[in-house]
């Protein structure tokens, strides 16, 4: 892949890579905006510009026109809200590459906002918002955030609630675009096969008219956690549905890849440790995974399991669970288990970059969030560096009983007295 970086007049970066591929590319706008820049007063307005910005702009005034034109470019086009950013991107053949990237430009700065669509969207989202509280396997991350980082926009819910939403209007928009939308507070990434596109000097001209200024902060997360926490809701579910985890550090850690390897010997794939002893060698759950989260200034590791709604079964998961954690500050770790999840990370990573959503993805995200112009070996080479020691210092570091955390969502009416499975 060629990679090639610019910062355009008005400080806007774009990173374009050639993948020498397929004639399909896809466009992506980076800003670093999302719900940790909120407070309690406008908590989902990050989430709900996001559906705004497809109601209509400047150019292409209604969603009907917006869709039938990538539609017609034979092309898909979608956006997400995180924490701490939010991305807007479309996929279509390259050749309708400079119409894609007036689309995205129009789309973000020249947003028309119309009260009618606000009002109307508003149902959309407590719809969307009601969809998420069915969905206990979703939800219990959720409260998982919201249980850790507690007392910080970092642990709002990304959707908002019903409450903030439904008080929302165009002013709440505008202020927030005011203060975190501008050319410096993002980026934008060109990637497939765009040999031949003059790709920088498109994306220069359909962004000049975007004005910079100078974006807001967010509040740093102060930790305090002196003991164990556990967060249990009611729900007529038919499986529990729990996070464990533990608090972590920011993506500026060098031990973030160590930590990687250790979620993944605990939780990823169906050899990890996690897998085989929960649901292969007791058939207590269908799906269990761990999983990293790392910002600016922290970071989580985590297991999910879905497990049957049964209160013997649930607590001997949370023991097996932390048993696993233990063998690993133990030391616990051969060579060939160490060699073997390495391959697979590294594996699922080349993988992943046969989509280039993906790769806009991992460029985009390094820069605006890390301030890294990063290619792909070297997060390769970053994971290879990785020793057992290494490992084995980070779980000593990171599973302490006062770090741990456990949220619940069961039919149990009498969840809290699972906490005193918050043991190591």
């Amino acid at each position: 892949m060629k990679t090639k970086k610019t910062t355009h007049k008005n400080n806007l970066t774009s990173i374009v890579v050639d993948t020498a591929a397929f004639p399909s590319s896809t466009a992506l706008l980076l800003v670093g905006a999302g719900s940790r820049y909120e407070n309690k007063k406008n908590n989902g307005i990050a989430h709900f510009f996001e559906h705004m910005a497809f109601k209509g702009s400047k150019k292409y005034p209604t969603a009907f026109i917006l869709a039938s034109l990538v539609d017609g470019l034979g092309g898909s086009f979608n956006a997400f809200t995180s924490q701490d950013h939010t991305g807007y991107y479309i996929k279509a053949p390259t050749k309708h590459f400079e119409k894609v990237v007036d689309v995205i430009s129009d789309m973000i700065t020249q947003p028309l906002l119309k009260p009618e669509e606000i009002e109307r969207e508003k149902g959309v989202i407590i719809e969307e918002i009601n969809m998420y509280e069915d969905m206990p396997q979703r939800k219990v991350f959720e409260l998982y955030e919201n249980l850790v980082f507690a007392g910080s926009p970092l642990g709002f819910d990304i959707a908002g609630t019903k409450e903030t939403v439904s008080a929302f209007n165009k002013k709440t928009f505008t202020d927030y675009i005011a203060s975190l939308y501008f050319p410096s507070n993002a980026v934008f990434v060109a990637a497939g096969g765009l040999s031949g596109t003059s790709a920088e000097s498109i994306i220069s001209e359909k962004f000049k008219g975007w004005k910079d200024g100078e974006a807001g902060t967010f509040l740093p997360i102060k930790e305090s956690q002196t003991k164990p926490q556990l967060m249990a809701r009611h729900k007529k579910t038919e499986q529990a549905h729990l996070c464990i985890g533990f608090r972590a550090f920011s993506f500026k850690d060098p031990r973030r890849y160590a930590l990687q390897v250790l979620s993944a010997i605990l939780g990823k794939g169906m050899s990890s440790r996690l897998f085989m002893e929960v649901r292969e060698r007791r058939g207590l759950a269908y799906h269990i995974s761990s999983y990293t989260d790392f910002y600016a200034d922290t970071g989580t590791i985590l297991t999910h399991a879905g497990i049957k709604a049964d209160k013997k079964q649930v607590e001997e998961s949370i023991k097996i669970i932390l048993e696993e954690h233990g063998k690993i500050i133990d030391g616990k770790i051969k060579g060939e288990e160490l060699v073997k999840v390495k391959e697979m990370i590294k594996g699922g990573f080349i993988l992943s970059l046969e989509d280039t959503l993906d790769v806009a993805s991992y460029y985009g995200r390094n820069l605006l969030l890390q301030g890294e112009f990063k290619t792909p070996e070297d997060t390769i080479k970053s994971i290879e560096k990785v020793t057992i020691e290494d490992v084995v210092a980070v779980a000593k570091d990171v599973f302490v009983k006062e770090g741990l955390n456990m949220t619940l969502i069961s039919p149990f009416t009498d969840g809290e007295t699972l906490a005193k499975q918050l043991v190591i």
